[in-house]
């Protein structure tokens, strides 16, 4: 695998720095970028994860990158052009369609090679939708972060031809490991949510949007309680964003259905390896295709049992018969919006003996550490950037 030069800045553009997985994997490569003897640039409207972004040795800047206006994106053009000239930029790596749009102009005025991750599956509906999707594909090397965005590429956009980079999100699996958690920072946490003794806990994490889920988990919940499983507490942990009118939809929901009890909204978590040590089971439900599937390989990589919807990459991150053995399983994969398909799984989750989980989370431990490691996912990203930087690199 090929190093990064010395002394190459890389300036990363994203919308914002607010929870998500195309947010984590900026911060996450800009740290390598550091460590790597490079300077780290991100460039995004800011956000709460901004002080973690500078901590890790990167500097951030800000400008309207969010702003889907032409005018802003011709603007934004511009000041990227200048910044380029200015930090002697060496690679600009786009991770949304707004801000990439301004980055492409930019790359290609200032002769700059120009880098895209294709982070999710974007609606395309029209030709004018797929028009500006396509952005995405435009990079000199386009990474897609799982095979089915790969293949989605392919499909969509056939002029990114032999340009596309398979590199799977990678997370911190030494975080992640129980064992590096501290009962005071569970403890704290447990206290914080309001969760009392004994109850086994059911972890949602997702941002608060309705593709992600939420409802079809309430809805599995009561059928749980309906049928004489009241002990668990599902925890919907994530951020709103801003989207006031669906967290009253979930909050409704829960007061038709008499949860209050047994369903938290606790808002965004800060301590993702503290919520995934104190779960029982973890539970991924969402009802339109996930690009990857962060929160599964998380679970996985922290000990905790998974169920997951059945599509999009999830049959890369979560191995489920057909696919393979009932003895090479590692979670559990259910029809997308199915409740009665979900509540069945959490039952037969939560009653799955001792022995058999262990063996289950050790084969899904296992499966993390040889596909998602944030080490093989920065040192890849790193090698595509000093492979664009190489004499008579092709580009795009």
């Amino acid at each position: 695998m090929r190093q990064l030069p010395p002394a190459t800045t890389v300036l990363q553009v994203i919308p914002d720095l607010n929870s998500g997985g195309a947010e984590r994997t900026t911060l996450d490569v800009a740290r390598a970028i550091a460590e790597a003897g490079g300077t780290a640039l991100v460039v995004s409207q800011g956000g709460q994860l901004v002080p973690e972004l500078e901590a890790g040795g990167a500097e951030h800047i800000v400008l309207p990158v969010k702003s889907k206006n032409p005018v802003t994106l011709w603007k934004n053009a511009s000041a990227l052009s200048d910044l380029i000239g200015a930090r002697n930029v060496d690679i600009i790596h786009a991770r949304s369609r707004a801000p990439a749009w301004s980055a492409l102009r930019a790359a290609r005025r200032t002769k700059t090679p120009f880098v895209t991750t294709y982070h999710g599956t974007y609606n395309q509906t029209n030709a004018l939708k797929a028009f500006y999707n396509s952005v995405m594909a435009r990079g000199d090397a386009v990474i897609a972060n799982s095979q089915f965005i790969a293949d989605l590429i392919r499909t969509r956009h056939p002029l990114a031809g032999n340009r596309i980079r398979v590199i799977p999100r990678g997370s911190d699996l030494k975080s992640l490991d129980p064992e590096n958690v501290s009962a005071l920072r569970q403890q704290a946490l447990k206290d914080s949510w309001g969760i009392p003794a004994g109850h086994p806990i059911i972890l949602n994490m997702a941002r608060l949007t309705a593709w992600k889920g939420q409802k079809v988990l309430i809805e599995a919940m009561a059928l749980l309680r309906d049928g004489g499983l009241e002990e668990p507490i599902a925890i919907l942990a994530g951020d709103a964003q801003g989207r006031d009118g669906y967290l009253s939809e979930l909050k409704n929901l829960i007061a038709e259905h008499g949860l209050q009890d047994q369903v938290r909204l606790v808002g965004h978590c800060a301590d993702v390896p503290a919520a995934l040590a104190l779960s029982d089971l973890a539970v991924v439900a969402s009802v339109e295709p996930e690009a990857f599937g962060r929160a599964a390989v998380e679970a996985q990589a922290a000990d905790v049992p998974v169920i997951v919807s059945n599509h999009g990459a999830v049959p890369e991150t979560v191995l489920a018969p057909p696919e393979v053995g009932e003895d090479e399983r590692t979670g559990w994969r259910v029809a997308p919006g199915d409740t009665a398909a979900l509540a069945h799984a959490i039952r037969e989750a939560l009653n799955q003996p001792d022995e058999a989980r262990k063996a289950m989370t050790e084969r899904a431990l296992a499966h993390v550490r040889q596909n998602f490691s944030v080490e093989t996912m920065c040192a890849r990203t790193l090698d595509v950037y000093a492979g664009l930087l190489e004499p008579h690199a092709a580009s795009g």
